[in-house]
């Protein structure tokens, strides 16, 4: 459970548009701070924010809004609503042709090519290897969104379409930079696991062999959040830079005076 700063209210409402959302404000930092609430949001997508959805949105008083999709995410689902004086900023974190082959499988396939594509563990697979890579491959795109926060961009809400990978990602990757441990960081990604923020599943037609419960456990690896994949994040950063230190610096490019300045912005 994401931790709450004591006597300051939760600020997640009940949204029905909008999958996932939650104020990362509370978590605690290494140096005895912790995360300020009303200044770092994370959610799945906004397009289909209903009125209601985007009065809230809007209350929240957002400078950015950095949204994680690709091309075919937006074709898919549609632009993130407009909000007014908000900063909406594009960087997809997947290139719109990664695994588009795949993604039709997982829309259209019948069971015997679902079980081809990912028993016998190759989901579960599949997704921490997206873990590892969005690591080692997207360290401009993750500087990109630190720095920001640091400079200006607060209150934020990073997003992408379900609100648990991409986002996960570099939600993690912006905690880690604020001091925030793994354990708490890993409770707080978790949270997507709870039955009204978790992605709902797209399945071409509504039989039951469409989405009976062989296919839906070949599914789950694919919208679960689980504890191995942000391990494999984490893994990743300690082979490849020796540590978060090593990573903030080499991998991200932060100096200690950008990162003072956003601890300072994030933290309280």
């Amino acid at each position: 459970m994401t931790q709450q700063i004591p006597g300051t209210p939760s600020t997640e409402p009940e949204l029905s548009g909008v999958r996932n959302f939650r104020d990362v404000g509370g978590l605690s930092a290494s140096d005895g701070r912790r995360v300020r609430s009303g200044v770092l949001f994370r959610s799945g997508h906004l397009a289909h924010a209903t009125e209601t959805d985007t009065e809230f949105l809007a209350s929240l008083k957002l400078h950015t809004i950095f949204d994680f999709r690709n091309a075919a995410d937006r074709a898919l689902e549609g632009p993130d609503v407009e909000l007014p004086g908000v900063r909406n900023v594009n960087i997809p974190l997947s290139d719109p042709a990664d695994g588009k082959e795949f993604w039709r499988m997982v829309r259209d396939g019948d069971l015997t090519q679902l079980r081809a594509l990912l028993g016998e563990g190759r989901a579960a697979e599949r997704m921490t290897r997206s873990y590892r890579q969005s690591v080692l491959t997207r360290t401009a795109e993750h500087s990109r969104v630190v720095h920001a926060l640091a400079a200006d961009s607060v209150p934020a809400l990073l997003h992408c379409a379900a609100g648990k990978d991409r986002a996960g990602v570099s939600v993690a990757v912006t905690l880690l930079a604020l001091g925030v441990g793994r354990e708490a960081i890993l409770a707080d990604y978790l949270e997507s696991n709870a039955p009204h923020r978790r992605y709902r599943i797209r399945r071409s037609g509504d039989t039951p062999e469409a989405r009976s419960p062989e296919v839906m456990e070949l599914l789950a690896p694919l919208f679960d959040a689980r504890a191995e994949y942000l391990t494999a994040a984490f893994d990743t950063i300690e082979e490849t830079w020796g540590g978060v230190d090593g990573y903030l610096a080499g991998g991200l490019g932060l100096t200690p005076g950008t990162l003072d300045t956003l601890r300072t912005r994030l933290l309280v």
